[in-house]
């Protein structure tokens, strides 16, 4: 496995591990601890599986970068800036619908 591959999982596994740790957060603080949240439903036609398709061809184009670079406030293209906020919107929906449980 090269060492950028390798770099690209452990941001992909950081991005992925502090949303669900907000999240969770979150949750626990608005529920009181009482029972854990309840998955949202996702958009019509989508499901766990197509939303991580998803994910994994942004993934394949090395998007995690510029969503960290996003999350940097560091400028980014038009397309850039579109990959990025389509790759935080389907890993929402796929944290949100509880698809990694």
């Amino acid at each position: 496995m090269s060492g950028v591959r390798r770099i690209s999982e452990f941001r992909m596994g950081f991005l992925c591990v502090s949303v669900a740790a907000a999240g969770l957060a979150g949750c626990a603080a608005s529920n009181g601890g009482s029972g854990g949240p309840t998955a949202a439903s996702l958009p019509s036609g989508e499901s766990c599986g197509s939303i991580k398709s998803q994910l994994n061809k942004l993934d394949a184009k090395g998007v995690q970068a510029y969503v960290q670079a996003q999350g940097e406030g560091k400028k980014l293209s038009g397309s850039q800036k579109t990959d990025a906020d389509s790759y935080n919107r389907l890993l929402n929906q796929y944290l949100g619908a509880r698809c990694h449980v």
